[in-house]
């Protein structure tokens, strides 16, 4: 079942939601969620999506970037953000701990539909979750893996990327499609970030 996707401005998307207990993660109803999840997910279509986006206050997010998505982007772009495909899959009560290194890219949100900005994130990241099968998992990601575990987690602890982004790169996607998509990030920081550029 496709799922309604809130719009920044529900209190649902402030507040950091509940963990959810081991037992729950396999009832039948939160197993539903996480289809409904996945399938509202590549419906968007996004490569991610967490619960409070729909309303719902639990520690669960489901992400997947599948090859389809990365068609139109140039090979180039695809190197310099460290994009791959990254199979579905859910992260539950996630913990993370983030690498030294910084990287920043625009980033979009289905719960701030067609605009994006530049936000900086974490290269390298670690999370520590339950899956979707109630296991336990180490994830180590980096490039725009990290980047997807980085924006999913803050959902679940209130946070959207307006709060991290660089303000001046604010804009619709439209724009972003239209005149920066596929341009080196030193070219649009110069254009957009950098002081009198």
């Amino acid at each position: 079942m496709l799922l309604n996707v809130l719009q920044v401005g529900e209190a649902v998307l402030r507040r950091r939601a509940r963990p959810l207990a081991i037992d729950e993660i396999r009832s039948p109803a939160i197993q539903q969620l996480i289809e409904d999840l996945r399938d509202t997910m590549r419906e968007a279509p996004g490569v991610g999506l967490a619960a409070p986006q729909v309303g719902v206050s639990l520690q669960l997010a489901v992400i997947e970037d599948r090859a389809e998505l990365m068609k139109d982007l140039a090979a180039e772009r695809l190197d310099e953000l460290g994009r791959q495909p990254v199979g579905f899959h859910a992260i539950v009560n996630p913990t993370i701990t983030l690498g030294e290194e910084t990287v920043e890219f625009f980033e979009g949100c289905l719960s701030l539909a067609k605009f994006g900005a530049v936000v900086a994130r974490a290269r390298r990241v670690t999370v520590e979750c339950w899956n979707e099968r109630a296991e336990r998992v180490r994830i180590e990601a980096d490039g725009w893996y990290a980047r997807i575990l980085q924006h999913e987690i803050d959902h679940l602890n209130g946070c959207l990327y307006i709060d991290r982004m660089q303000s001046r790169s604010f804009m619709t996607m439209d724009h972003f499609n239209r005149y920066w998509k596929n341009l080196p990030m030193a070219e649009i920081r110069k254009a957009l970030l950098d002081e009198g550029g």
